[in-house]
């Protein structure tokens, strides 16, 4: 095999054909836990290089993520309602699949192996049940977890 007959992203410099390459600089991936401000999450170039308020906006936008996950893992928006059960299906669907899309993209988020990302991911989970699923601000919520019965939606099985 020839050095002319390689894949792209297999190695080896790119054919030269006299065209000009756009260059942009790309940081390494990271495949262990690493701190910095310096990160890609979620999105090519965000929170961007050597900006700290986007890595803090970044920071607050995983945490948000991991904390709305635990408000939709213990919603009750469908007790007492009395809606055909066709359209309560269907609520329930919708919030499971916008439960599980926020819940991987909180998992993607963790995929930068940044230590921040982590931390804020682990403090929203942690603060999301405390205020959502621990029952320790509603006498009704704690007695509704002991017995299982604390949610419209299944819960996450990791």
């Amino acid at each position: 095999m020839n050095s002319g007959d390689h894949m792209h992203g297999m190695g080896g410099p790119p054919p030269s054909n006299g065209t000009t390459m756009m260059h942009r600089r790309h940081m390494m991936m990271h495949m262990t836990f690493f701190w910095g401000k310096n990160a890609e999450i979620l999105f090519d170039g965000w929170p961007g290089y050597d900006n700290l308020g986007m890595y803090i906006l970044a920071l607050v936008v995983v945490f948000l993520l991991a904390l709305t996950v635990e408000g939709l893992s213990h919603c009750k928006f469908l007790r007492g309602t009395t809606a055909a059960p066709a359209v309560m299906g269907m609520v329930q669907t919708a919030l499971y699949t916008v439960r599980i899309g926020l819940g991987y993209l909180v998992m993607l988020a963790l995929m930068s192996f940044n230590v921040g990302v982590f931390l804020v991911a682990v403090l929203g989970h942690g603060i999301g049940f405390f205020f959502f699923g621990s029952g320790a601000f509603n006498k009704q919520t704690a007695a509704a977890a002991v017995s299982g019965k604390g949610s419209d939606l299944p819960p996450v099985n990791c």
